[in-house]
């Protein structure tokens, strides 16, 4: 979270809201949950 946190310029707090929310989509891979990079850009609206 703390990536994709830098990557769009928010908190990381935000990202966790946003996966609790159901707004940023995330993918199990065992253990780990991973964002997908185009789909969280395109929720803060930034072109991939």
């Amino acid at each position: 979270m703390k990536d994709a946190a830098k990557l769009v310029g928010v908190d990381y707090r935000t990202i966790k809201l946003g996966i609790e929310s159901g707004t940023i989509p995330t993918v199990q891979l065992g253990p780990r949950r991973m964002i997908p990079r185009v789909p969280l850009l395109r929720v803060f609206g930034i072109d991939a």
